[in-house]
């Protein structure tokens, strides 16, 4: 890869992920040695005591490196990179999961995408040659799938992957597509990237393989499905 200069911002939301976090942040700085970064850790008041280790890792790593920007409570995954953003001092944002669904050894990929094509934003994608699921359920791999088939059909977005959550943002169009979403949750990833496509960003895609958490609880169940719908037909209605 050719001398970056750019640092990179990388927002981590957290909600009970002690078992998790050290494990994720260990694999960032393995796989961006020669990246300058800041890792945004964004706790919802977690009671496992994830705070606990990311305070530890700061000890190791640097408070410079590992900034802990924790909330009192669960406050939705989109006013958790609303808050991270807040305190970045990147050009660019990374957002991604902290149960290791999204692995860091695709990081290399997202920047080397970015800077060949001078992107707005970088999405992993799970539906290309090269990308894929592991771990799931063949009803759930259907159930994803097929959500996001009539997401394409409906919404014509431009990406092949509206749900996914591993994203290289330039860091002004993160601030632009953020202020102009108000969905919650698990619709709020559907909702950035069909309203950057329809601001005209550049938006380029990576393939990547989603392997289903590690350790602890999946989060999504039937609410989060009735909520997509609902966020569907939402965007259908106003993009």
């Amino acid at each position: 890869m050719e001398k970056n200069k750019n640092k990179y911002s990388l927002i981590i939301p957290t909600y009970n992920e002690r078992l998790n976090i050290a494990l994720i942040v260990y694999l960032v700085f393995k796989h961006l040695r020669d990246v300058e970064f800041e890792i945004i850790v964004v706790d919802d008041g977690s009671p496992d005591g994830t705070q606990d280790v990311v305070k530890q890792l700061q000890q190791v790593y640097g408070e410079d490196r590992i900034l802990l920007r924790a909330r009192p409570r669960k406050l939705g995954l989109g006013t958790a990179y609303s808050h991270g953003l807040k305190h970045a001092s990147g050009e660019f944002v990374i957002i991604m999961d902290a149960d290791l669904s999204h692995h860091p050894k695709y990081l290399p990929s997202f920047i080397k995408k970015q800077m060949e094509t001078g992107a707005s934003i970088v999405t992993g994608t799970r539906y290309v040659k090269g990308g894929g699921v592991h771990g799931w359920t063949l009803m759930r791999k259907l159930t994803s799938r097929g959500a996001n088939v009539l997401a394409q059909t409906l919404l014509w977005p431009g990406v092949s992957d509206l749900t996914g959550s591993f994203r290289l943002y330039r860091r002004s169009v993160l601030e632009d597509v953020i202020s102009s979403c108000v969905s919650k949750g698990y619709v709020f990833q559907m909702e950035m990237i069909v309203r950057a496509s329809r601001k005209g960003y550049h938006i380029e895609e990576v393939p990547i393989t989603f392997v289903d958490r590690v350790y602890g609880i999946s989060k999504l169940g039937g609410s989060e499905i009735v909520e997509y719908l609902k966020g569907l037909v939402y965007l259908l209605l106003t993009t």
